[in-house]
């Protein structure tokens, strides 16, 4: 059968060439995740905040690395995208201060949506803001070529709202009983962004 309509993102596009790290504002960075890096993803998991919203927890080090090898076979299959957010250090040595992804890429509609966390020790510095509007900006730019990205979270999790509005997401709509968390069902609050809608205000 035939496709009317080319996909927006090509096939290769991405995964063509290395997962770019990004700058982000305040000295910060966006990298791939390393194997390095699964204590602190064990530690993220081990909080009670990330656990009720991420849905999740990490019972080891070696499922921490499991998840870490997954998250970077994920640009090569252009599924996801996962960064850890660092403040970079001598030797290699980055404290790592949480995550940002842009998940359930559709490259046929160019559109993918984000999600984040931080952890306790980072929260209030406005490091999820810095790290998500840094990834829009990548995202839209010509060369990678997204068209939507969508920014969802529980009606209850007010943090997740002033993130979302602080990077620049405008609230669209409810989504009502859009996700099973471990309490029940929870309305979402959609945010997006779309190619074109200009500096965020």
């Amino acid at each position: 059968m035939p496709i009317l309509v080319p996909p927006h993102i090509p096939p290769g596009r991405l995964s063509s060439s290395p997962q770019p790290s990004l700058p982000v504002e305040d000295g910060l960075l966006l990298r791939p995740w390393c194997p390095a890096d699964a204590p602190a993803v064990l530690s993220a998991f081990s909080d009670p905040t990330i656990q009720r919203w991420h849905m999740r927890r990490a019972d080891s080090e070696e499922e921490a690395a499991s998840w870490i090898e997954q998250w970077t076979s994920a640009w090569y299959t252009e599924t996801d995208i996962h960064w850890a957010i660092v403040r970079p250090g001598t030797e290699g040595r980055d404290e790592v201060l949480g995550r940002i992804a842009l998940r359930g890429l559709i490259p046929q509609v160019g559109y993918a949506e984000c999600a984040y966390w931080v952890l306790p020790a980072a929260r209030g510095r406005g490091v999820a803001p810095l790290a998500v509007g840094t990834v829009r900006r990548w995202a839209f730019d010509e060369g990678t070529g997204f068209e939507r990205l969508e920014l969802v979270h529980s009606l209850v999790n007010e943090a997740s709202c002033r993130v979302a509005a602080k990077a620049g997401f405008p609230l669209e709509g409810i989504r009502r009983r859009g996700n099973l968390h471990a309490d029940g069902w929870h309305d979402m609050h959609v945010h997006a962004r779309v190619r074109g809608d200009g500096q965020p205000g």
